[in-house]
């Protein structure tokens, strides 16, 4: 996109949302942003933002109108019910895909999940692997991924980038809970030994892997691709490195992952835990994917270690606390109520 193009982002308020902006601004092109939540933004006034739910396809052909590329990052998460995660992420896809297929825009990039592969049993995991959904959203992510191919048949390009979980400025969610004990001198517990790798990724990382599909040649950008950090070590040395920064001297405190998972099951029953399955039965596990096919395709070439990527979103968090102190919710952009778990900080 060399010259000023018209992107439309779907879920533009939110954390990949509103970096994507950013990033787009930076760049010359004029932006569109269809979000449930308001852009609250200081950028607000630098592009057209829509208030509107990509369910409803008459908002989604309104904010269609001119526009030549689509990055369709809306999304109801794992805390949603699983009403609104199927309608949102597999409805809301099809409202969007089928709306850009018919004004003609030129691509949609998918902002998919490496929650389709499930819980895997080898790595690294490969844009080939089998895709297996593991509750409501993981599920949802692979239908969802269908209508993108049922459209690509149909002549529009679709990208579908599968980023690891992804970090960086205004990100907060449950990597809230870890920077708020760290901030405050407390070590921090971890699933199981602390000794697998789990890959993580710089949201700007993401932006550039984007950035790539959007403006590569169409036969090469028309795939689906794994995007994560290419640098990272084991759990309790990535985050470790957090903890080092806030200078406490504190440390990573391994612990059994079976007694462990079932405790985080039964205050997640009782509604007093933030963390859901997918985070606390995955934590102590390998979780990395090869992003060798995106360097090859694309050229992709990510800047940030996960060192890197959580240090420079606990930074971003010290410098931002002001603004989201007393907030809480099940989007990314706030911090997770930390119910029992806050008991849990004392002892650390």
């Amino acid at each position: 996109m060399s010259e000023s193009k018209s992107v439309l982002i779907t879920g533009g308020s939110g954390f990949m949302g509103i970096n994507w902006v950013r990033y787009l601004l930076a760049r010359g092109h004029r932006v569109t942003s269809l979000d449930i939540a308001p852009f609250d933004y200081p950028e607000k006034d630098q592009i057209n933002a829509i208030l509107g739910d990509i369910r409803d396809r008459a908002a989604v052909d309104k904010a269609m109108q001119g526009i030549d590329y689509v990055v369709h990052a809306a999304a109801a998460l794992p805390l949603y019910s699983e009403e609104d995660i199927f309608s949102t992420d597999v409805q809301g896809t099809r409202n969007v895909l089928d709306s850009a297929f018919r004004h003609k825009v030129d691509r949609v990039i998918h902002i998919s999940s490496t929650a389709v592969y499930g819980v895997p049993d080898h790595h690294p995991l490969v844009e080939t692997d089998a895709l297996i959904g593991v509750g409501p959203y993981g599920k949802a992510k692979i239908m969802a991924e269908e209508v993108c191919i049922e459209y690509r048949e149909k002549g529009l390009t679709v990208p579908i980038i599968r980023p690891k979980s992804f970090i960086g400025p205004e990100r907060l969610g449950v990597f809230a809970l870890f920077y708020d004990w760290a901030k405050d001198g407390r070590g921090f517990p971890m699933i199981g030994s602390g000794r697998n790798r789990y890959q993580l990724l710089d949201v700007e990382d993401l932006c550039d892997a984007i950035y790539l599909c959007a403006t590569k040649d169409k036969a090469i950008a028309n795939q689906t691709f794994n995007i994560g950090a290419k640098e990272f070590t084991t759990m309790q040395e990535d985050y470790q490195a957090v903890l080092d920064t806030a200078g406490f001297g504190k440390k990573i405190h391994p612990f059994p992952a079976g007694p462990v998972i079932i405790a985080l099951r039964v205050l997640e029953k009782l509604k007093l835990s933030p963390l859901y399955a997918w985070v606390y039965e995955t934590a102590g596990k390998d979780s990395f994917v090869s992003i060798e096919k995106a360097e090859r395709e694309l050229g992709y070439a990510p800047k940030y270690s996960n060192k890197d990527a959580l240090v420079r979103n606990y930074q971003w968090y010290l410098d931002n606390m002001a603004n989201f102190s007393g907030q809480s919710g099940v989007t990314h952009r706030v911090p997770w109520n930390q119910g029992a778990l806050k008991l849990a900080k004392r002892f650390f």
